[in-house]
């Protein structure tokens, strides 16, 4: 039997600023790369380019809340998206 899909993501944290409650960084996975800032007081995720932003979101937004106290600027990380792009 097949393993399911699974495409991994490297995420660096780039900016994070409490005042605006706002982290903003660069995630790339399967040839895609893109920009994201991530409002956590009201959890709304913006991800730029257009292109493929359909395969990263919802894993985006996952591994942001799930990472959320441990996510520092200048910090690097990696998370498994269930799907193979």
């Amino acid at each position: 039997m097949a393993g399911l899909p699974s495409t991994t993501a490297h995420l660096r944290v780039l900016r994070q600023c409490f005042h605006s409650k706002c982290l903003e960084g660069e995630v790339a996975a399967g040839g895609f790369q893109w920009e994201f800032s991530w409002a956590f007081d009201r959890g709304q995720l913006t991800v730029e380019p257009s292109l493929g932003r359909a395969l990263i979101e919802d894993a985006l937004l996952r591994f942001l809340v799930r990472s959320d106290y441990r996510l520092e600027p200048g910090g690097d990380y990696v998370f498994t998206v269930r799907a193979r792009f």
